[in-house]
C-alpha cells in the first residue's frame, strides 16, 4: 500500500471516530497532508542536513559528484530556480540554494541598499530563509495538487492505467525542499550574538551556515580591499557557538563552512594571545608585519611589542590601530586558517580568492589535506571575477610559458570582442566551462556556488524589457521578448494565477464548500489561453 493510501486509510478511523466530522473527506485530508510534508523549519533543517551529508559522503568517494547552487535574493526567485531544475533535469540531486549576505545588503534591507559590511539587520537572513522555504513548500503543494487533479480526472475516465501511473507519481514524489546555505557573515558581534543569529536561521530551516574569519565591526566584501581578520581564537568561539545552536536545536549533523579571508586580508584587529613559544597564537602573531628592536630605547609612545622567536618585535600599527601583516604571507595564513578550523568543529571550508584559478585553488587545498586527508571546500565562482579575461589570460601566460606563439595578442586587451573568435578565446571558454569539474578534481570543491547570479539577471532582463516596452516595440517588446519565450520553453509561470495558488485554492473551496464552491478554474479563466 502506498504512502498516501496508508494516510487516507488512518484518516478515515480519525475522522470516522467522530460523528460532527462526516462532511471532512479522508482523502482530501490525506492530499493536504501530502502537500506539506515539512510542518517546522527544524523539519526542513533536519532533513536538508541528511541530504548534504549523504552528497559529502559520496563527493568523497567519486569527485565528479560535485555540487552546485545559485545565491536566490528572494522567495520567488528560488522557487522558480527549483522548479526550473526539476523541469529540465528531473531531479534536485547535488542542487542547493546559497543565500547571500551580500543580496540581503544591497536588496533586502530596511535601511536600502546597503554594502557588504554586515550592516544589515541581523534577522534578515532567518527572514530569507524562511521566505524561501515557505515558497519552496508551495511549489510543492502547487504540483502535487496539479497531480491530484490528474488522478481525479483518471479516476473519472474510467482510466486505471492512467491513475496508476499517477499514484506513482505521487508515492515517488521528489520535493523542492533542498540544503540552504546560509551567510551568516563575521557573526555580527561576539559569540553570543553569533549563537543566537544561528539559532534563527536554523529554526527557520538552514542545515548550513557559512561564516568568516574578519572582524566583525570591519566587515568587507570578500572581492574588496580593506580586509581585517581574527586570531583563531576569537574566530573558533564562533564556530563553537554555531555547532551549540546546532545541538541545542536537534539538528546534530548540522553543517559549518570555515571561510577564509586570508588571501586578501593584510591586516589584523588585534594581536593573538600566546602562552608559549609555537602555540596557536604565536603562530598568528608570527605573520605580523614589523621591526626587530633591542629594547625600551626603540620604542616610541604607544608603541606595541611582541616577544617572537626570542626577539622583540615592532609591529607595524596603522593610525586606525590596526596591524598589518608582512606581505607575501596570504596563502600560509589561508592554510593555518583551514587546518585550525577543521580541527576545531568545521565540515567544509571557503577559501575566499582574487580569481578563478584551479592551480592555486589546489596549491592550498594539498597542503591542508597533507593534515585533514578529507579537507573539502565551498567555492565562490563569483560575479566579481572577470571570468572571460581571467581565463583569456591564464591561456596566455600557459601558451606563453610552453613555447606556443602568442605575439598575436594583447594580453592586457583579451577581454576585446576582436578575439572572441580567436584559439585562445576558444580555449579559454573550454576552461570555464569545465571549470567546475576541474576544481571539484583537482581542488577538492565540494560545492559550487554564485552569489550573485540573481541580482545580474534581474537587472539585465529588466534592461531588456525595459528597452523594447518603452521603445518602438512597444508591447511587442514584452509579447516576443518574455511572454512567447515562456511560452515555448514551457515555464509554468506564464500561468501566474496558478503559479501564485489559484488553482489550489479551487481544490481547498471543494473540499470546504462542496457543491457551493465558487472555483476561479472556470472556462473564463484566462490562463486556458496557454493550454
Amino acid at each position: 500500500m502506498s504512502t498516501y493510501q496508508e494516510d487516507i486509510k488512518a484518516l478515515e478511523g480519525v475522522i470516522g471516530g467522530n460523528e460532527f466530522w462526516n462532511e471532512i473527506r479522508p482523502e482530501a485530508a490525506a492530499r493536504m497532508r501530502q502537500q506539506n510534508k515539512f510542518k517546522t523549519g527544524l523539519d526542513i533543517a533536519r532533513y536538508t542536513a541528511d541530504i548534504m551529508r549523504a552528497d559529502m559522503a559520496e563527493f568523497d568517494k567519486d569527485k565528479t559528484k560535485y555540487t552546485q547552487s545559485l545565491g536566490c535574493w528572494h522567495d520567488f526567485v528560488g522557487q522558480q530556480k527549483l522548479i526550473s531544475i526539476k523541469k529540465h533535469f528531473g531531479s534536485t540531486k547535488r542542487k542547493y540554494l546559497y543565500l547571500s549576505g551580500w543580496m540581503v545588503a544591497a536588496l533586502r534591507s530596511e535601511f536600502g541598499p546597503l554594502p557588504d559590511q554586515s550592516m544589515h539587520e541581523k534577522t534578515s537572513v532567518a527572514s530569507l530563509v524562511n521566505e524561501l522555504y515557505t515558497f519552496l513548500r508551495q511549489a510543492d503543494a502547487r504540483e502535487l495538487g496539479g497531480l491530484f487533479r490528474e488522478l481525479d480526472a483518471a479516476r473519472e475516465a474510467g482510466d486505471e492505467a492512467k491513475a496508476k501511473e499517477i499514484q506513482d507519481k505521487v508515492d515517488n514524489y521528489e520535493t523542492h525542499i533542498v540544503p540552504i546555505i546560509a551567510d551568516i557573515d563575521a557573526g555580527f558581534g561576539n559569540a553570543e550574538a553569533t549563537y543566537l543569529m544561528a539559532k534563527q536561521m536554523i529554526e527557520a530551516g538552514a542545515c548550513c551556515l557559512q561564516i568568516e574569519n574578519q572582524v566583525a565591526d570591519e566587515k568587507q566584501c570578500g572581492h574588496q580591499d580593506g580586509k581585517v581578520t581574527v586570531p583563531h581564537a576569537d574566530f573558533l568561539a564562533k564556530i563553537r557557538a554555531v555547532r551549540y545552536a546546532f545541538i541545542e536545536l536537534g539538528v546534530d549533523n548540522g553543517i559549518i563552512v570555515a571561510r577564509t579571508d586570508s588571501l586578501g586580508a593584510g591586516l589584523t584587529k588585534q594581536i593573538a594571545v600566546t602562552n608559549q613559544p609555537g602555540d596557536l597564537g604565536d603562530h598568528y602573531n608570527s605573520f605580523l608585519d614589523g621591526d626587530v628592536i633591542d629594547g625600551a630605547d626603540d620604542l616610541a609612545n604607544g608603541d606595541v611589542i611582541v616577544k617572537a622567536n626570542g626577539k622583540l618585535l615592532r609591529p607595524k600599527r596603522l593610525a586606525s590601530g590596526l596591524f598589518r601583516f608582512k606581505p607575501g604571507t596570504g596563502e600560509d595564513r589561508v592554510v593555518l586558517d583551514c587546518i585550525t578550523s577543521l580541527q576545531n568543529g568545521a565540515d567544509l571550508l571557503w577559501i575566499e580568492t582574487e580569481k578563478p584559478h584551479v592551480g592555486q585553488i589546489a596549491s592550498m587545498v594539498n597542503r591542508v589535506r597533507e593534515v585533514v586527508p578529507d579537507a573539502k571546500l565551498v567555492y565562490n565562482n563569483s560575479p566579481s571575477f572577470n571570468w572571460t579575461l581571467s581565463f583569456r589570460q591564464q591561456v596566455f601566460d600557459d601558451w606563453a610559458a610552453s613555447g606556443i606563439e602568442v605575439s598575436g595578442y594583447q594580453r592586457d586587451k583579451l577581454m576585446s570582442e576582436d578575439y572572441d573568435d580567436s584559439e585562445l578565446a576558444i580555449e579559454a571558454d573550454r576552461r570555464i566551462q569545465s571549470f567546475q569539474a576541474d576544481a571539484a578534481r583537482e581542488a577538492g570543491i565540494f560545492h559550487h556556488l554564485i552569489t550573485l547570479p540573481t541580482y545580474h539577471t534581474a537587472a539585465l532582463s529588466t534592461d531588456n524589457l525595459a528597452k523594447e516596452y518603452f521603445g518602438e516595440a512597444g508591447m511587442l517588446g514584452y509579447v516576443a521578448g518574455v511572454q512567447r519565450k515562456e511560452i515555448r520553453q514551457g515555464i509554468a509561470c506564464v500561468k501566474h494565477q496558478n503559479m501564485a495558488g489559484s488553482d489550489m485554492g479551487d481544490d481547498h473551496k471543494e473540499y470546504f464548500s462542496g457543491d457551493a464552491a465558487l472555483k476561479a478554474g472556470g472556462a473564463d479563466n484566462t490562463m486556458n489561453q496557454f493550454g
